[in-house]
């Protein structure tokens, strides 16, 4: 239930409940109370206590990922599956321990989905992965990701154009293999003697970062790399008005709320051809995925095109407005009413 545990999920969790409860709608969060070291044992002994859940006269219940698997289907009010990140699909690029406990968090997330009456995922790939890997018959709906757009704007105003004698580099994401960060200190060690003033500012944290500083000091990357760690949303939006290009080489995101929050900030996007990226970076440059040389190619380009540069910035800003939270909140709804009036028409005698 916060950005520095839950990163894209809480934040497209927290703006949706926000833009719901701005249109009208009672809107009520159940999460865990008390914290446990290991992750997966809080969700699962979170997802017990729902058995016990009092209140019943919700008009709809929505879980998130794994979380719900255990009321799906059981309760009288409809239940509904909202699938922000497939996690036998995310589980593919962890292994060890991580590996087995996403495993045990996959078989749950798949009860879900088999178990609710209707199931919401953010872009056509998710979509696609939840059948592939859960065998639901019925495809998904595809609701966005929203962003809030009015309080980037409010943050945006802060006056910090990017300097002139760096070239600045941004990523904000958790520390995930699937995030591939070494990919892009790869292409950062290819540009740093083409690129003056090159800069590749870092935000987040995670399980990764002990083995990712261990790569920087491999590659000597000290000078280049900035490590931001976890910052506010002041800070954050700074980072965003200060860098020249945006660049995760992610090869898994289910959706990537970090992509609309560069396109609100006019900034290029690199990324990676993987994923839903391809859906949702639609002005900006993709490479082939673990391809640094590629990476370091669009990179490169944005470097010596500053009007293509401003030119992808300004189309992402037009485009991420339909991601609007009030927009997505509003499409939110009326998919959930659609499905209940369904629903309802095939309970008539």
């Amino acid at each position: 239930m916060n950005v520095f545990q839950g990163s894209g999920t809480y934040v497209g969790i927290e703006t949706l409940a926000r833009s719901i409860r701005a249109l009208g709608t009672q809107v009520d969060i159940i999460a865990p109370r008390l914290p446990f070291p290991i992750l997966t044992a809080q969700r699962l002994i979170f997802n017990q206590s729902l058995r016990f859940l009092r209140r019943n006269d919700y008009d709809v219940t929505v879980g998130f990922d794994m979380d719900g698997y255990t009321i799906a289907g059981v309760r009288s009010n409809p239940h509904v599956a909202s699938i922000k990140g497939v996690i036998a699909d995310e589980m593919r690029f962890e292994s060890g321990l991580t590996k087995m406990t996403m495993r045990l968090q996959a078989a749950c997330e798949a009860k879900h989905v088999r178990r609710a009456d209707f199931v919401m995922t953010s872009s056509a790939y998710s979509a696609g992965q939840i059948r592939h890997f859960y065998g639901v018959s019925q495809p998904p709906r595809i609701v966005p990701e929203p962003i809030d757009f009015a309080a980037w704007e409010q943050l945006a105003r802060v006056n910090a154009p990017p300097p002139t004698d760096k070239f600045l580099i941004l990523t904000v994401c958790r520390f995930y293999p699937r995030k591939r960060l070494p990919i892009l200190f790869a292409a950062a060690d290819r540009l740093r003697s083409r690129i003056q003033g090159l800069e590749v500012r870092i935000v987040g944290g995670g399980p990764e970062e002990s083995h990712l500083r261990a790569i920087c000091r491999e590659r000597n990357l000290e000078g280049v790399v900035v490590w931001r760690r976890n910052i506010s949303g002041a800070e954050l939006a700074r980072e965003y008005k200060q860098c020249h290009v945006f660049c995760l080489p992610s090869v898994q995101e289910g959706f990537g709320i970090v992509f609309l929050e560069a396109m609100a900030n006019s900034k290029p996007i690199v990324a990676a051809r993987a994923g839903a990226a391809p859906e949702v970076v639609r002005h900006g440059l993709l490479a082939e995925p673990d391809n640094d040389l590629e990476l370091a190619g669009a990179i490169e380009r944005l470097y010596r095109e500053p009007l293509l540069r401003e030119s992808m910035g300004n189309a992402g800003r037009e485009f991420v407005h339909q991601f609007d939270a009030p927009v997505v909140g509003r499409m939110f709804l009326r998919e959930l009413r659609d499905f209940m009036a369904l629903r309802a028409e095939a309970e008539k005698p």
